[in-house]
């Protein structure tokens, strides 16, 4: 027996004269037009979606609220652009705007990932990088060439916490002018704006700390100038960047407790940064509002004297030290990710710098007993009592 026909894609959807109070998910990949003029008239600039990985309503609407955070309309004209994760974004730039025979130069402690594409991957483009401190504008200028078109940077390196000199990085790429693209992911717009600093290029992992909650992967990317915005536009839609309709709708409803959850998990991230330099053990503690932070005064002005919520520490001891310390907090989730509602651990030396020789993780400050917090919004003293009890754990195989 055949089904009837008003099963097929044949029943229209119910009008109302009403509205959902939440966004409604749209998982549909293609999207019907009455007729080729229309079809011809949305792929000239007009308004509508035809299929999923050229855009949908879920990525629109996510994207519409990240522009607001980071300072949309006032402070670039076009529309942020969502895509399948953080290194989407990224990637949106380098394929979008890069060329052989381009330069980028790059902070030396970019995301893991970010750097293997600048050191693997662009190369075999025919496109040029080189890295340089970017807390250090005379090290970043001489490291300029000609054919250079754009600086990334990170705002917060990972995981050392340093603070990029932002106000040089912005005069430095008004001179030479060349793109500067800034990573705010560790950041986020609650401590810095890029944009409204000189920044032409902005990007978020979306997967961290805006989503919030581990169970979506995205990312987000806008530029100032709307010309460049749709370049990257096209390159995500041409090698198929987009990301999942779900995702999106998973990562707008965490966007909206988002500056609740970021001052919750700040302010335990202060206590925790205080309470870790007083533990026997811990040989130093880097937090961007401590006075003994090496960027302290520079953090102060960029932040406001906020500080956010990644703190990182070093232990007494290597390997054995660190592997005591992990398994004496199994509370505590030992993954390579950060900005969950729950406190997350992440030991650069296996994780995300394990590519590196021992003597270059050295040079960056990177030892086996070294560690990055991503603090989450639990109660303070459960975490602290956590904590200690893994350095206690970590000192007496160290001894």
């Amino acid at each position: 027996m055949k089904p009837p026909r008003s099963l097929i894609r044949r029943t229209p959807w119910p009008t109302s004269t009403s509205r959902p109070v939440v966004t409604p998910l749209s998982p549909s990949v293609v999207y019907a037009s009455p007729d080729p003029d229309a079809l011809d008239a949305q792929y000239a600039g007009g308004t509508g979606y035809t299929y999923a990985r050229e855009g949908h309503p879920n990525a629109e609407v996510l994207a519409a609220k990240i522009d607001h955070l980071e300072g949309a309309p006032d402070l670039f004209e076009a529309p942020g652009l969502v895509v399948g994760s953080g290194m989407a974004a990224v990637g949106a730039v380098f394929l979008g705007l890069l060329k052989a025979g381009d330069h980028v130069l790059g902070g030396d402690q970019l995301y893991g990932r970010t750097l293997r594409m600048m050191n693997e991957d662009l190369p075999r483009l025919g496109i040029a990088t080189s890295l340089a401190d970017p807390s250090d504008i005379a090290a970043m200028r001489a490291a300029l060439r000609p054919e250079t078109r754009m600086i990334v940077v990170e705002v917060l390196s990972n995981p050392t916490l340093r603070v990029a000199d932002m106000e040089g990085l912005a005069a430095l790429a008004a001179e030479a002018g060349v793109l500067l693209v800034v990573d705010n992911t560790f950041t986020t717009p609650a401590l810095y704006r890029p944009f409204a600093h000189g920044a032409h290029i902005v990007i978020h992992s979306v997967t961290k700390l805006l989503a919030g909650h581990s169970d979506a992967t995205l990312g987000w990317v806008a530029a100032k100038d709307p010309a460049l915005a749709e370049k990257m536009r096209v390159a995500a839609v041409t090698w198929g960047l987009t990301p999942s309709p779900f995702d999106c709708w998973l990562a707008e409803r965490g966007l909206h407790s988002f500056h609740l959850r970021m001052e919750a998990a700040e302010a335990r991230a202060a206590e925790l940064a205080g309470a870790l330099a007083g533990m026997p053990g811990v040989r130093r503690v880097l937090y961007p509002t401590r006075p003994d932070h090496p960027d302290h005064n520079r953090a102060v002005a960029l932040f406001g004297g906020r500080g956010g919520n990644m703190v990182s520490f070093e232990l007494e001891g290597g390997r054995a030290a660190a592997n005591a310390f992990t398994r004496a907090a199994p509370e505590i989730a030992f993954a390579p990710t950060l900005g969950d509602v729950g406190t997350t651990l992440s030991h650069p030396a296996s994780s995300s710098h394990r590519a590196l020789t021992p003597e270059a993780r050295e040079r960056l400050g990177i030892s086996e007993g070294f560690f990055r917090v991503s603090v989450g919004i639990e109660e303070t003293g459960l975490l602290v009592g956590e904590i200690r009890a893994a350095v206690e754990a970590a000192a007496a195989v160290s001894r």
